[in-house]
């Protein structure tokens, strides 16, 4: 129990690596708000935790999306401890000048922009209550970016570099900012990071690149965030922890 009696936001924790933190925080002690485009998915996955979890469709790409979330948490639990800016979108592999300005506009819009909306709604509470922990799931892809996937990696490495500011920033407030490299993961954004074709093959070619041989999963990255985001993690700040299997060193 130990995000107990704490009230955590999740953006995109209707699937894939969100999901495995929304649960790991229900599992935690925390009321977490599952803040997802996929309504539905979200409700489902809220009704099967019961009391622990709620959620709202909330589109983070959205200045009005992300202010009727704020409004939701403030107006349900009066205040928000922990906010995971997890949502993001892939980009196929793609020769850096052959990405079209939709794709590109999607990639800012969903993996960059959605920080600035969420730190505007959610930092200024945190702010007059004096504490609060962010957690930003970044990528290795930031820090070891692999080709044909350039303004993905970009986006990521915006991640960081957003984390380790507003840690400065927010640190005589008592907010403790911090990310997560997850590498490569066993998620539906797979499929298209392999180019629409998720085959044995395909998959082991990305393994052959992770040192421990593996693909990160769920669990692996709620592990990481379930640490950063709880009291015990009280002295971290500004990290960008890699949850990798040694594909950065």
């Amino acid at each position: 129990m130990r995000l107990k009696d704490k009230v955590a936001v999740v953006t995109g924790g209707a699937s894939g690596f969100g999901e495995g933190i929304v649960r790991r925080f229900a599992e935690e002690g925390a009321s977490v708000v599952i803040a997802d485009l996929n309504g539905s998915v979200g409700e489902s996955l809220a009704r099967g935790l019961g009391k622990a979890a709620c959620a709202q469709t909330t589109d983070v790409s959205k200045d009005a999306s992300v202010a009727a979330l704020s409004a939701f948490v403030l107006g349900r639990f009066g205040r928000i401890d922990i906010v995971v800016n997890n949502a993001g979108v892939p980009q196929p592999p793609l020769a850096l000048e052959a990405v079209e300005d939709a794709l590109f506009e999607k990639i800012v819009a969903v993996n960059m922009r959605s920080l600035f909306l969420m730190a505007r709604h959610f930092v200024p509470p945190m702010k007059a209550a004096k504490k609060g922990a962010i957690l930003n799931i970044a990528s290795t892809a930031a820090v070891r970016p692999r080709p044909r996937l350039a303004w993905y990696n970009a986006s990521k490495g915006f991640v960081v570099t957003a984390t380790q500011s507003m840690a400065i920033e927010l640190a005589p407030f008592g907010v403790r900012v911090n990310a997560i490299n997850p590498v490569a993961g066993d998620t539906p954004m797979l499929k298209t990071f392999m180019g629409g074709a998720d085959t044995p093959e395909a998959r082991a070619q990305f393994m052959a690149t992770i040192p421990l041989g593996r693909l990160s999963t769920p669990a692996d990255v709620a592990t990481a965030a379930t640490f950063l985001a709880s009291d015990e993690a009280s002295m971290i700040t500004g990290v960008a922890l890699e949850v990798d299997g040694g594909r950065a060193i």
